[in-house]
């Protein structure tokens, strides 16, 4: 009787020992679902989430470039996503990053949208306009510079109730019928005369919070230069630390040479512009200030910058995308 409870004995420890290995060796069917599940979820947000330049109110009340996330693939639901940022209270609010604010008024409708060989048509409900007189022209430059920073969109047409807007009402100012960024933004006027007027748009360095953010600063002034020529001579100044904007180009860079060819743009430098030599680094802020300016000035799908005649940076533009 005692061996046969021993061999039973035996056989149950044995039997409880075989099940728990099983246990480990095979997971459950509901394990491997949700594992799979949680891999196609993860796929699909990479997939689909990307993220885009958006052009918003800072506390300085300047138009800055900031990013958001956005999830439509399709050039006509990706400007309506980046609409509906832009207009205060609406649904999207949430995506606005801290430090910044919506410019478009609560009650804009956004009636149609329509893309067309580079260019994209918007019509709008009257509300659009429905701000103050210090704020209707940053409508307008808030849409073209947002909307125009989609792939493959050059210009854009904004309707109002189906009329294409010419003229902003309280402002008076007159609108092009195909607007573009060189409409300008956050303009400042420095002109004596109404001989050789240049317009530049330089891009300058802000913080919220120690993250960094970029403004656009279209100039207009009486300088016949080639674009980059002033470009750096601003970034190089002390004077842009007066209205909130800075600039992180060392006061002693000089630009030594410019070659134009089709498509790139080719900058050399003196070695001021780096920030350490032994290395020969050039500051990210550096960096994104002189090829966002490019960007915009240019029409060039390609920067490169050179010191004292030797590579230091290929293709600027792909490196700030």
């Amino acid at each position: 009787m005692l061996k046969r409870f021993s061999i039973k004995k035996i056989f149950i420890s044995t039997s409880a020992l075989f099940a728990i290995l099983l246990l480990y060796i095979i997971p459950s069917t509901d394990e491997l679902d949700l594992t799979n599940n949680l891999s196609q979820e993860i796929s699909y947000v990479d997939n689909e989430l990307q993220m885009n330049e958006i052009f918003l109110l800072d506390s300085y009340n300047y138009l800055a470039r900031t990013q958001v996330v956005i999830s439509e693939t399709e050039i006509e639901k990706k400007a309506e996503e980046l609409i509906n940022i832009l207009i205060k209270g609406s649904s999207s609010e949430g995506k606005v990053p801290n430090g910044f604010k919506a410019v478009l008024p609560s009650d804009t409708k956004v009636l149609s949208i329509e893309y067309k060989d580079g260019v994209l048509k918007v019509n709008f409900s009257e509300e659009l306009l429905d701000v103050t007189e210090q704020y209707e022209e940053q409508v307008i430059e808030a849409l073209v510079y947002t909307l125009t920073s989609l792939e493959n969109v050059n210009d854009i047409i904004i309707y109002i109730d189906g009329q294409i807007l010419n003229k902003l009402p309280k402002t008076g100012i007159n609108l092009p019928s195909v607007l573009n960024r060189k409409y300008g933004i956050n303009k400042q006027y420095d002109i004596e005369n109404t001989n050789n007027i240049n317009d530049v748009t330089i891009y300058y360095v802000n913080k919220y919070n120690d993250k960094t953010y970029y403004v656009p600063v279209t100039k207009y002034m009486n300088d016949d230069r080639d674009k980059i020529k002033i470009i750096v001579e601003e970034l190089t100044s002390s004077s842009v630390y007066n209205s909130n904007l800075m600039s992180y180009l060392n006061s002693n860079t000089k630009l030594l040479a410019v070659e134009e060819t089709i498509d790139k743009l080719d900058l050399n430098f003196n070695s001021y512009i780096f920030n350490n030599y032994d290395e020969k680094s050039i500051l990210e802020e550096v960096i994104y200030t002189i090829g966002l300016s490019v960007r915009d000035n240019y029409d060039v799908k390609e920067v490169n910058i050179y010191v004292e005649n030797e590579e230091i940076i290929k293709s600027v533009l792909k490196t700030i995308e």
